[in-house]
């Protein structure tokens, strides 16, 4: 790969909080390649592109993939086994009258 500046993680939080409802810069991920565990806010991601390309800080694979169109995103997380994203303490659901 060749050398290329790039950004840390919490950049994509904007673009990610357009498609989910919490700050997913908190998120907790494991890469598929390396399994290395760590938060959304430590991936390298790369903007030189015609979207965002997140990679591991370890091993540098491709985690997430995110392009915006005028009226729809793609987002590709293959490179991610899972996303554990915290969420606020439950309400409770009302109570029917």
């Amino acid at each position: 790969m060749t050398e290329m500046s790039y950004l840390d993680g919490n950049m994509l939080d904007g673009p990610m909080r357009e498609l989910f409802t919490v700050d997913v810069s908190t998120a907790m991920g494991r890469c598929e390649n390396c399994g290395m565990t760590g938060s959304m806010a430590s991936l390298h991601v790369y903007s030189q592109a015609p979207g965002l390309v997140a990679r591991c800080p370890s091993c540098e694979a491709v985690m997430l993939r995110l392009v915006r169109g005028p009226d729809r995103a793609w987002l590709d997380m293959r490179g991610t086994t899972f996303l554990q994203v915290p969420m606020p303490m439950e309400q409770p659901f009302p109570r029917p009258l």
